[in-house]
């Protein structure tokens, strides 16, 4: 960040799920008017109850602010309840079991190689929202189940069709699917495994399988960018942190091709998917006797690790860092919320962004990120 530049802030909103009540558009107004009155406010990530009426209320009062409106889309998941995707399986052929709900969340992943899948998105997005003026999109959800499934979910989609695509790269999923089974945990030995989360499988069969995996879901999020950009809209990208977002088949070189900005979901704090203490804590559960693993304390020095790994990105960077409360799964706290948005501003960055409903986010959280500034 260069000297006298102020940190720009996106904000995201939770409206609910597809069809449900949601919160209403003058709730919604009045929260973000609140905060943007404290701090600098570029834009705010909404969605995805299908209700038209609400984005053009809000939609008018952003713009009329000079805010940008970015949809929440979600990709791989949450999409069933509204369309009919070809659903991802293990590489052993089995369904993978959705095993938590969350509100507005079931987290049943489809096929990224389905081209089906791809057009259902889209077509949610002309069904319910292409006549909302939204200034762009921002793509939740794209990524295979990670290890809240068990190895099941991480070792994933083998459907016909991602088989076919992994035989054309040159890897036999029948071979992997054999080697895990010899090796069991052991098939996820680390030869080395860096905070940016690069690591190195000692099996070179397990290495291949998960960089093909990066490859299907990037070609998947290089298809709806270009959809998204041929319309001339800003396409973001909601990541897992680096040292566990490789598992889940997100490359962030590889996806930052496709996108305008990238949101890093840096939860250390959240003990839900995607909270990175969470999720790795998964990867030790599921694979409890593999070697290699590094010690991970969500601590200042774990972040400044993470922010690191960040920067070598090459398109806009938006830190998500909890600004919401809830006692069962985000126990945040205004001190937690200033050392993080501090360490941002000290690695230079633009702006963060403010996660993942700023509807719960309490007026202290709030005043702490002025704080910042």
């Amino acid at each position: 960040m260069m000297p006298g530049v102020t940190m720009k802030y996106i904000l995201q909103i939770f409206t609910g799920p597809w069809q449900e009540s949601h919160p209403a558009p003058e709730e919604i107004i009045r929260k973000i008017e609140s905060v943007s009155a404290r701090i600098p406010v570029e834009s705010v990530i909404i969605g995805w109850n299908t209700d038209a009426s609400l984005y053009q209320k809000v939609g008018a009062f952003l713009h009329s602010a000079g805010i940008r409106m970015l949809l929440w889309l979600p990709v791989f998941s949450e999409i069933s309840d509204i369309a009919e995707p070809e659903t991802a399986v293990d590489l052993f052929g089995d369904q993978i079991v959705a095993p938590i709900h969350q509100e507005g969340e079931d987290f049943l992943f489809c096929c990224p190689s389905s081209s089906h899948n791809l057009q259902a998105v889209k077509n949610i997005y002309e069904t319910y929202f292409s006549g909302c003026c939204f200034d762009g999109v921002f793509l939740d959800k794209i990524r295979s189940q990670s290890f809240v499934a068990g190895v099941s979910g991480v070792l994933s989609c083998g459907c016909p069709r991602c088989r076919r695509i992994y035989q054309q790269k040159g890897l036999d999923p029948d071979l992997v699917t054999e080697r895990y089974q010899m090796k069991k945990d052991a098939f996820f030995d680390m030869a080395g495994y860096p905070m940016d989360g690069a690591f190195q499988l000692k099996d070179p069969l397990a290495q291949q399988f998960f960089a093909i995996k990066e490859e299907i879901i990037t070609d998947a999020v290089a298809d709806l960018s270009r959809y998204f950009k041929s319309k001339d809209m800003i396409v973001g990208l909601d990541l897992f942190a680096p040292v566990v977002s490789r598992f889940v088949g997100q490359n962030y070189t590889a996806l930052s091709q496709y996108a305008d900005f990238i949101k890093p979901m840096l939860y250390r704090k959240t003990t839900a998917p995607a909270g990175i203490g969470y999720e790795y804590a998964l990867f030790e559960s599921s694979a409890p006797a593999a070697k290699g693993r590094m010690e991970l304390s969500m601590n200042g020095t774990f972040l400044n690790t993470q922010l690191e790994a960040i920067q070598r990105v090459s398109c806009a960077k938006y830190p998500g860092i909890e600004i919401n409360y809830r006692a069962d799964i985000a126990k945040t706290d205004p001190a937690y919320i200033t050392r993080s948005l501090t360490a941002i501003k000290d690695h230079g960055f633009d702006g963060a962004a403010l996660c993942w409903n700023i509807l719960l986010a309490p007026d202290p959280h709030i005043d702490a990120v002025s704080q910042v500034l």
